[in-house]
C-alpha cells in the first residue's frame, strides 16, 4: 500500500533506519512487495526511484531518520 502512494507522489517521505548513512541527493530504489506473494524470482515487480531532498532526525527513535523524497527525474 505504501509503494503506490510513493510512486503516485502522494507520500513524499519515508521513515527508515539510518543503516546506510543516507545523504541528501542519494537515490532510493524502492521495489513493490506483496506479502501474500513474496518476492517473485522472475523480477516482475514494480520499481520506483526517489531522490532524497531532505533528512530529519527530530523526535525519531535512535538510529532512524525521516527522508523527504521526490521522484527521480531519471526514473523511467
Amino acid at each position: 500500500m505504501y509503494f503506490s502512494r510513493i510512486s503516485s507522489g502522494q507520500k513524499t517521505f519515508e521513515v527508515r533506519r539510518n543503516d546506510r548513512n543516507f545523504q541528501v541527493n542519494d537515490i532510493l530504489i524502492l521495489q513493490e512487495y506483496d506479502p501474500e506473494k513474496g518476492w517473485p524470482d522472475h523480477g516482475s515487480y514494480n520499481v520506483y526511484r526517489a531522490k532524497i531532498v531532505y533528512i530529519e532526525t527530530y523526535a525519531q527513535q535512535d538510529g532512524y531518520v525521516v527522508l523527504g523524497i521526490v521522484g527521480d527525474k531519471n526514473d523511467g
